[in-house]
């Protein structure tokens, strides 16, 4: 669609998308706008980047049509109040901002407008995340096409129903935190087995890396790969046993599933948060 970008939030994670799609070629510097309430990190982004730098919110949906917004979810009112009478029928609005829907954004900027909601994670800071997308009402297919190959350079995405986003964010959302935990389980074990520190964290993450590259490559359930190297009297099915012993599986879904339960009990807080708001409060 060869069209200019807009990022409201120069954070991280909305740095972090914008590098990708710009290191990735799939727009120009020059084609690129940004903008943040704090002027240090609006300056490190555009000189990083070689981008334009935005006076206001206004100037971003000037210049630009498909605009990210990626502030924290307690500054998005703020920022949609303030650029709702600047949106046009031919703008894009992509929010990163977690557990605020799109009828929450449509409330304030106008049902009418366009709307694509995002959940990434953290891995997408290396190029190997997970985005899940769920379009608004009147998204094209052309449109939610533009937006899927704009994310590729941060990793792989997922276009699903708005319902499901709770779901992910206590899954892939939270996920790299309970991976991180395994690893430094894992390393743990090692260094109590007598190996170095080091060594043990390089087996662990690199063995952790493999095993995920495993099932995405054969496409087969991970019981089927697991069982593959559980050999009868083992070492592998000793250490499965103590893991189950400790009900292993079942309090990783007691995670996810925590995680979803806080995921919705935020967003039904920020949004009776931004109902109760007045403009003259945002």
């Amino acid at each position: 669609m060869g069209q200019k970008v807009g990022l409201i939030g120069c954070g991280v994670m909305g740095s972090a998308l914008m590098s990708g799609i710009i290191h990735n070629n799939k727009v120009l510097p020059e084609d690129v706008i940004v903008w943040d309430i704090s002027a240090k990190k609006l300056e490190e982004t555009r000189d990083r980047l070689k981008v334009k730098a935005a006076a206001n919110n206004a100037e971003v949906l000037n210049f630009a049509r498909t605009i990210f917004l990626a502030v924290k979810p307690q500054d998005l009112y703020a920022v949609l109040e303030d650029i709702k009478n600047e949106i046009e029928d031919r703008h894009l609005l992509v929010s990163a901002a977690a557990g605020i829907g799109i009828s929450e954004i449509s409330r304030i900027v106008g049902s009418e407008k366009k709307v694509i909601r995002l959940m990434p994670n953290t891995p997408c800071l290396i190029g190997s995340g997970m985005i899940a997308i769920s379009p608004g009402p009147g998204i094209e297919v052309k449109e939610l096409d533009y937006i899927e190959e704009l994310l590729k350079p941060l990793g792989k995405s997922v276009v699903l129903d708005e319902k499901f986003m709770d779901a992910v964010t206590g899954l892939s959302g939270s996920g790299p935190a309970y991976v991180f935990m395994f690893i430094e389980a894992l390393a743990d074990g090692g260094v109590k087995a007598g190996l170095p520190r080091d060594t043990a964290l390089l087996l662990a993450c690199q063995t952790v890396l493999g095993a995920a590259g495993m099932v995405l490559k054969t496409g087969e359930h991970p019981s089927v790969l697991k069982d593959r190297v559980t050999s009868p009297g083992g070492t592998t099915i000793a250490g499965i046993y103590a893991l189950e012993k400790k009900s292993f599986k079942g309090t990783v879904i007691k995670a996810v599933e925590a995680a979803v339960k806080r995921s919705k009990e935020l967003g039904r807080e920020r949004e009776d948060k931004g109902w109760k708001r007045k403009p003259e409060d945002i």
